[in-house]
């Protein structure tokens, strides 16, 4: 682990991006209208997680385009 950092997400490599999706996903609510990478450490993921259950922010949408069939 680098400098706590636990979570990358990248944009680039979600095959949502540019969809409805992306529009309410985590990313782009934390990220703005350009979302390009979001770097989380665990602490940051177990608040976002805490936020998402209850339903105060939009869970992250993200899925890799490898995952794709």
């Amino acid at each position: 682990m680098i400098n706590g950092i636990e979570l990358s997400i990248s944009c680039n490599e979600c095959v949502r991006r540019g969809t409805p999706d992306c529009a309410d996903c985590l990313v782009t609510y934390v990220l703005g209208d350009t979302p390009d990478e979001l770097v989380m450490t665990s602490h940051d993921a177990d608040v976002v997680q805490l936020l998402t259950n209850q339903g105060m922010i939009p869970r992250l949408k993200f899925q890799h385009r490898s995952a794709t069939p």
